[in-house]
């Protein structure tokens, strides 16, 4: 497998900027992606095994990698969930894969959200990580409308190896994250 675009652009452009930016001594200190983990959490998938089943159809297309049903540790009455039921689904990306969802996140799905002015530069963990909340899956040009039974959401966290927030935020914004001004 060629490495992506986006793979190459971090190595030949934003590696030397932010070695440049934050004075960095060595290569390696250069913050970098590690994994993306995409997340949906299913609450009817307890009583619904067509949401759970559509559900992992969808977000193996949107990843191209097959997801993983977490399951309820423990039981919760006052939800209804019992040890072991399914209550989610999640996908961790790393290598190629990573760097290709992450283009097509970027260049492709963020533009096609209704009344889109960037994302939140707020949304760091304090450690460099990103996390985004995604309303709808019919921004991934993957999903065929006509195939969707209902509307859901997913968390998309975007693990770097940056020591602090701007560290991070530089990172994402070399790569083209669409951050919108504070």
């Amino acid at each position: 497998m060629a490495p992506t675009r986006l793979k190459n652009l971090y190595q030949e452009t934003i590696v030397p900027k932010l070695m440049n930016q934050f004075q960095y001594t060595n290569i390696h200190q250069v913050p970098k992606l590690l994994k993306i983990t995409v997340n949906r959490g299913l609450g009817e998938a307890a009583s619904n095994a067509k949401a759970l089943e559509a559900s992992l159809n969808e977000i193996a297309v949107i990843t191209a990698q097959k997801p993983v049903v977490t399951r309820a540790k423990k039981a919760i009455a006052g939800f209804k969930i019992r040890q072991g039921m399914p209550v989610g689904i999640m996908v961790t990306l790393r290598g190629e894969r990573m760097y290709a969802f992450i283009d097509r996140l970027i260049s492709l799905s963020l533009p096609r959200i209704r009344d889109f002015r960037g994302i939140s530069p707020k949304s760091f963990d304090g450690r460099g990580n990103y996390t985004l909340g995604v309303r709808e899956q019919l921004i991934f040009p993957e999903v065929e409308y006509d195939s969707i039974d209902q509307v859901r959401g997913m968390d998309i966290s975007i693990i770097t190896s940056a020591k602090n927030d701007e560290e991070g935020r530089a990172l994402l914004k070399e790569m083209g994250m669409p951050f919108r001004d504070q």
